[in-house]
């Protein structure tokens, strides 16, 4: 009779262990569990370093990439003004392909500040995402709200 009594004390310890871990699990996944109310302020936009990262980028070794060609065209042509106009204009249709509402694309250092592509009221921005590259002696910026 002892043994019997043993093994039943045993497989019931087992049980009770199998409860609790079941317990602790359920009581973890309600404290994990993300709460489903989202913000109404999601945005579908890219932020301005992953845009920069693909204006920066290059396709492969030979290729240059955007920021290289539209430096290029401002270096040829000694910044002027019918440079900053091309280059104005690739940035606008560039931008374009990005499905961007608001956002301001400048030249900081040798244009001193010049916006080569904007859209939107800059004034008027909230939570502004800010991104910087170099390439050569420019210097762009890029804001996206």
């Amino acid at each position: 009779m002892l043994d019997e009594k043993g093994n039943f004390f045993i497989i019931e310890a087992i049980l009770a262990i199998i409860l609790l871990l079941i317990v602790i699990l359920a009581f973890n996944s309600l404290i994990l569990f993300q709460n489903s109310d989202y913000s109404s302020d999601i945005k579908n936009s890219m932020s301005a370093q992953e845009i920069m990262e693909v204006l920066d980028g290059k396709i492969n070794f030979t290729d240059q990439s955007f920021l290289g060609d539209i430096s290029a065209i401002l270096k040829e042509k000694k910044n002027s003004k019918e440079s900053i106009q091309e280059v104005s204009q690739l940035c606008d249709e560039k931008f374009e392909t990005f499905k961007l509402q608001n956002y301001r694309f400048s030249e900081n250092n040798l244009l001193d500040g010049k916006t080569l592509a904007s859209d939107g009221d800059y004034s008027k921005a909230k939570d502004i995402s800010v991104a910087s590259r170099d390439y050569g002696d420019y210097s762009y910026t890029l804001s996206v709200w």
